[in-house]
């Protein structure tokens, strides 16, 4: 069974995330979304919340889960025998810092592959980081996020 993570923050997931997990869903048997808990990061949601706007998007997907992880990405990979890892491509600065992490990974555990997606050009100026800005300010993020996360937004 061929299983790979997605891994991240998704604070808050955007349509950007949701494009690069529905195109490699033909690439795995099973996708697991790993919400990354990072206690000295700043998060906008709780990671509850996170999860509960996760699992509301893919609730008809039978071959994606979506789990809470702490610690190295690498041993979450283990955990869940995930040999593959999903990372979506916005620009050249996101090619060389996900360059840099995927060959960190691949020394760390040889056996897990980092498949990098571009995102679609629609796409490529949306980040969590812009989405929660606009979110402290009281403005609308409904372009920029699934519609099933406003309802949690």
């Amino acid at each position: 069974m061929k299983i790979a993570l997605f891994p991240g923050s998704f604070d808050p997931i955007t349509i950007a995330h949701v494009d690069i997990l529905k195109r490699s869903l033909p690439l795995f048997d099973r996708v697991v979304v790993g919400i990354g808990l990072n206690s000295s990061k700043q998060n906008f949601l709780s990671a509850e919340k996170r999860e509960e706007i996760v699992k509301s998007i893919f609730t008809s997907y039978a071959n994606v889960e979506v789990q809470l992880y702490e610690g190295l990405t690498v041993d979450f990979c283990r955990k869940i025998d995930a040999k593959y890892m999903v990372r979506g491509i916005r620009s050249a600065s996101d090619f060389e810092y996900e360059r840099a992490i995927a060959q960190i990974n691949q020394t760390m555990m040889p056996d897990v592959e980092t498949i990098l997606l571009l995102s679609k050009p629609e796409y490529s100026a949306i980040s969590s980081t812009i989405v929660r800005d606009i979110l402290r300010n009281n403005g609308d993020v409904s372009p920029f996020v699934p519609q099933e996360a406003l309802n949690f937004l």
